[in-house]
C-alpha cells in the first residue's frame, strides 16, 4: 500500500472512532478532578433546625453550592440551581444549597420567597465553618460530589447551572451508576 492510500485509510479509521459526546465534556469553569477526592465532614442544619451532613445524601450525586443571601453573584445564580433541582432532583441527584448566613434560616426563607425559589431545600451553616473546612476561596463555590461522597469537580464563582451543557454533564455523572471511590 502506498503512502497516500495508508494516509486515507488512517484518516478513515480515525473518523470511525467514536469521540466523546458533548455531555462528557466539563462545562467551562468547572474544574474536574483527575481522581475523586475525599470531602471533609461539614455539619449544617435544615429548615427545621435538624442537624445534617453530606452523609445524609449518600448514594446520590450531589451538587453542593456554598452561598449567602448577601452575595450578589449568588443571588443571580440561585434561580438556575432551583431549575436544575426541578429538572434533575430525585433519588439519584440533589442540589444542596448551603447558606452561610449568620442571620439564620429566616433570612434564607425570606430570600427564597423574594426570588421564587421553590425546589431547593433550606440548609444553613450559621457558623460559616463549611467555607474553611471545604477550602472555598469565595462565594459562591460549588462542589460536584459522586455517589461515594467524593469530590469530582469544583467551580468557583457563579454559573448557569441549568444551561444545556451543564445539565448534560451532570446527567452523565448521574448515569455513571458507580464511580471510583
Amino acid at each position: 500500500m502506498n503512502k497516500s492510500k495508508r494516509a486515507i485509510a488512517l484518516i478513515g479509521l480515525l473518523l470511525a472512532i467514536p469521540l466523546p459526546t458533548r455531555a462528557a465534556e466539563a462545562p467551562q469553569n468547572l474544574a474536574v478532578l483527575e481522581a475523586p477526592a475525599a470531602v471533609p465532614v461539614v455539619s449544617f442544619m435544615d429548615a427545621a433546625g435538624q442537624p445534617k451532613t453530606l452523609a445524609d445524601y449518600s448514594g446520590k450525586v450531589v451538587l453542593l453550592n456554598i452561598w449567602a443571601t448577601w452575595c450578589a453573584p449568588c443571588r443571580k445564580e440561585m434561580p438556575t440551581l432551583d431549575r436544575l433541582q426541578a429538572k434533575l432532583g430525585g433519588p439519584d441527584f440533589e442540589v444542596v444549597a448551603l447558606s452561610m448566613d449568620r442571620k439564620g434560616p429566616d433570612a434564607v426563607k425570606k430570600f427564597y420567597a423574594d426570588i421564587g425559589i421553590t425546589h431547593l431545600a433550606l440548609n444553613i451553616d450559621t457558623s460559616a465553618k463549611a467555607i474553611f473546612t471545604l477550602g472555598a476561596v469565595g462565594l459562591p463555590t460549588t462542589l460536584l460530589i459522586n455517589r461515594g461522597g467524593k469530590e469530582i469537580g469544583r467551580l468557583i464563582g457563579p454559573a448557569e447551572w441549568d444551561a444545556p451543557d451543564m445539565v448534560d454533564f451532570i446527567r452523565g455523572r448521574i448515569a455513571a451508576k458507580r464511580e471510583r471511590k
